[in-house]
């Protein structure tokens, strides 16, 4: 990329970038914020009023907007609500005398924010950081999720890559839209979408909580789990080992469909072929 690539420098850059990339979603687009005891969490809502509800959680970092190349195939079939992770780079606003510590406060705020939407019952769908709180909150709250679509889930049938920590580790240290841009366009193989990659860039000076992690859940736990499954894996995700991601869900997940994706990279599934992708999802999630 040139040296004329976008540099973001604060909050306003932040919100431009955010902007520019919620102006893909489907006209009818609406944002609004469901309060919960550890703040406001914004959501983009669109699709039919009375479609069935399904909620998106997006990856570490890439907030709510990130899912421009999925919403308006879902919302032809889907009320699709996508939120800010709370503490996260987005415009959900964390309530400072309560932070999100610990896997039980992160079900418990979902567990407020789909009381909030008054959904009932949703299908949940998340992509890596956001895969590993959609699949924890499916063993929290079972009855509460119709079908759980992961993509390219981190830390739940595998763990991270060392080369993969190596390479983020710099930005994880201190981010700069530099170090965000080289890491990504590096797991990506050098083709991440130009805005998608500008809003990235523009989280390095927002500030934000330590995200809430812990261990992969375990396996009398995801055998236990009687939820329908769909799990995208990225075949060139640079993240974890593909393979034994697909291996490990598909032996002990209960009712798991697995796919492995071809020519696709962790960071960059949602985009790379979305076409592929949004028909996997449509069709799973309608069945």
């Amino acid at each position: 990329m040139d040296s004329s690539v976008y540099e973001a420098h604060g909050p306003a850059d932040f919100h431009a970038a955010y902007d520019r990339v919620l102006a893909q979603w489907p006209a009818g687009t609406r944002s609004g914020t469901v309060a919960t005891v550890f703040g406001a969490t914004h959501v983009n809502t669109c699709g039919p009023a009375d479609g069935p509800p399904l909620v998106l959680l997006p990856g570490g970092r890439a907030t709510a907007a990130s899912w421009y190349a999925n919403a308006a195939e879902l919302a032809r079939t889907f009320r699709v609500h996508a939120v800010d992770l709370i503490g996260d780079p987005g415009r959900s606003v964390p309530d400072p005398s309560r932070p999100l510590r610990t896997v039980a406060d992160l079900t418990a705020w979902l567990d407020a924010v789909l009381d909030g939407l008054g959904t009932g019952p949703a299908a949940l769908a998340g992509h890596s950081y956001g895969g590993w709180i959609a699949l924890h909150y499916a063993l929290h709250a079972p009855g509460r999720v119709t079908r759980l679509a992961l993509l390219d889930p981190t830390q739940c049938f595998a763990g991270f890559r060392a080369g993969y920590l190596l390479h983020a580790l710099p930005l994880l240290l201190r981010p700069s839209a530099r170090r965000i841009r080289a890491f990504l366009e590096w797991e990506t193989g050098g083709v991440p979408p130009a805005e998608w990659l500008r809003l990235q860039e523009a989280t390095a000076g927002f500030p934000t909580a330590r995200p809430v992690t812990g261990p992969r859940p375990s396996a009398a736990a995801l055998r236990s789990l009687h939820t329908r499954v769909l799990l995208l894996v990225a075949a060139n995700s640079r993240t974890h080992d593909p393979r034994q991601v697909a291996a490990r869900a598909a032996g002990l997940l209960p009712k798991v469909e697995t796919h492995l994706l071809p020519d696709v990279s962790h960071h960059a599934l949602p985009y790379t072929n979305p076409s592929a992708t949004n028909r996997r999802l449509l069709e799973f999630l309608s069945g």
